[in-house]
């Protein structure tokens, strides 16, 4: 059985009442300008919001980290969907497993930590971070 992650990564759809069906296998995975050993597969961004929101996949390879940075003007929501590891924010540490949902607060500096299985998120921005 897929783990949710895979299901969103390999047979998740982007459906719009004003698009054809987006398939998420068509999109590709990048790898992150700053930080080594995390992928990106960014689903909706600014440019189909009107700079509303963005929806990104996120991988987290074993034992790598999302480094301590801030997003001035973006709230920004992780939802754990498989693997684990956690998230320093506002000086606490959140413990990341399936199911966890994180709600980060625009300019907090926070850092996410993958476990030996790695990390694999939903994250979500308002408004858009691309």
């Amino acid at each position: 059985m897929l783990t949710l992650f895979e299901t969103f990564s390999e047979q998740g759809r982007l459906c719009a009442p004003d698009r054809p069906a987006l398939p998420f296998d068509k999109l590709p995975w990048e790898p992150h300008p700053s930080f080594e050993g995390v992928e990106l597969k960014h689903l909706v961004t600014g440019r189909e919001t009107g700079g509303q929101f963005s929806y990104h996949l996120v991988r987290v390879a074993p034992g790598r980290v999302i480094g301590l940075h801030t997003h001035q003007t973006q709230l920004e929501t992780h939802e754990v969907l498989a693997g684990g590891g956690a998230c320093l924010c506002a000086g606490e540490t959140l413990d990341y497993a399936p199911g966890v949902l994180a709600v980060l607060p625009k300019g907090v500096p926070h850092e996410v930590r993958a476990g030996a299985e790695g990390l694999c998120l939903f994250a979500k921005f308002l408004p858009a971070l691309l």
